[in-house]
């Protein structure tokens, strides 16, 4: 194959939906993967209410509940001689839309891509990583890529969509630069042992503060996948002090889990996450758009960087995919879905901003040992609020629904 429709360059959840949309819609689409499959630890495990309802919307509603998952119900705080405080309460959301779902990513991935390899337009190249753009007369006409053997080619297509990440090569190669905002933590993601009598449901995620740290635990089948949060520049001096003062750091986070910390053998155990917050003044050249990551990189902050890379993904399928079947996408419908979503990413990125300023600044600069209390009185005594945030987690503003020619 040297020529499709659609060239969708990265095989994560906004790229796999996309693809499964525009083939649902007749489009000749190619995802291209740089890896042999989605087995790839510590990418976030959430499937959101927005993007349950949208799976229920294709007819794929019974396959994924199918699928190995638990339910997280609502996000709380620990507060000294307070007990928990929650200020993200699912329940109180209409049912069935009432919950996140926690899956393993690979498994969400390899869910979507099994339904898109039913219909005959889609295809997914993995092992195939694109390392330029092709142009003709100033307009991206592909993309050039390099399997895992050594072998190079080129895919020549009507449009290019990147969501390769916020690493994003293909952003990069067509002069875009993200606007960049100030993040006053990193993340470092590790395993421990989840033993048999702690299997389950998930009733909900807890984080743990202390001076100058925090700590949070995801939940897989046999395991906990922790990240533990530090502030940024300080993943030399964590490496410095060794393996041994990082069990101790963990433990005195989670004294609960101090029985496995053991299972940390060596620092190499560790998977640093540079946190980023950015965003591309504009998303788009002509042939070629930016979605989910590639457009704006998102703090794992309330966990909604996943959500709104697929919400992305279901608006530029609505927009393009008519284009695309009459092989005629223009600027203006690369515009009109940057239009369309730039005012979610600012809303989000803009909360995610102050929660920074209010909640990890003073943690890290030793001020405050967790949330300050004025935020923690508005979650507990502001009704405005606590139905506010749930509904932000788990929808987003301005959530999509699946096109008509997407629904079975």
């Amino acid at each position: 194959m040297d020529r499709t429709g659609c060239a969708i360059v990265g095989g994560g959840p906004a790229g796999m939906m996309l693809g499964l949309l525009l083939a649902r819609a007749g489009v000749e689409v190619t995802v291209l993967e740089k890896h042999g499959d989605f087995l790839r630890d510590f990418r976030g495990d959430t499937v959101h209410a927005a993007t349950i309802r949208l799976i229920d919307e294709l007819g794929l509603g019974d396959s994924f509940r199918q699928l190995p998952q638990s339910r997280l119900n609502n996000v709380a705080i620990p507060i000294p001689g307070a007990g928990l405080v929650t200020f993200g309460d699912f329940a109180s959301l209409k049912p069935p839309y009432n919950y996140i779902a926690m899956m393993p990513q690979w498994d969400f991935l390899n869910f979507l891509a099994t339904e898109a390899a039913r219909e005959p337009t889609f295809t997914l190249l993995m092992k195939h990583e694109a390392t330029s753009l092709m142009f003709d007369g100033g307009r991206v006409a592909g993309v050039r890529y390099r399997t895992h053997d050594g072998r190079e080619g080129a895919l020549h297509a009507d449009l290019v969509v990147a969501t390769d990440g916020r690493h994003s090569v293909l952003r990069r190669a067509a002069g875009l630069k993200p606007t960049n905002y100030p993040v006053p933590f990193d993340t470092w993601w590790f395993r421990l042992p989840r033993h048999a009598s702690e299997k389950g449901a998930v009733a909900g995620i807890v984080p743990a503060f202390r001076d100058r740290e925090a700590m949070i635990a995801l939940f897989r089948d046999d395991y906990y996948q922790m990240g533990y949060l530090a502030p940024k520049g300080a993943d030399a001096r964590i490496r410095a002090e060794g393996v041994e003062r990082f069990r101790e750091r963990v433990s005195g986070l989670r004294p609960d889990l101090a029985d496995r910390v053991d299972s940390i053998r060596s620092l190499e155990d560790l998977h640093w996450l540079d946190v980023r917050l950015d965003r591309l003044p504009r998303w788009y050249v002509d042939g070629l758009l930016c979605i989910g990551d590639a457009a704006h990189a998102m703090s794992p902050v309330g966990g909604v960087g996943i959500n709104l890379a697929i919400q992305d993904a279901v608006a530029a399928a609505t927009r393009l995919a008519p284009a695309l079947l009459r092989r005629q996408v223009g600027v203006k419908d690369l515009a009109a879905v940057e239009r369309r979503r730039r005012m979610p990413t600012v809303v989000v990125q803009t909360v995610q901003r102050i929660l920074h300023r209010v909640v990890f600044v003073p943690l890290f600069a030793g001020r405050t040992p967790g949330p300050p209390p004025a935020l923690l009185f508005v979650l507990r005594h502001a009704p405005v609020v606590r139905r506010l945030m749930p509904r932000l987690v788990a929808f987003g503003p301005l959530p999509e629904h699946a096109p008509g020619f997407a629904r079975r």
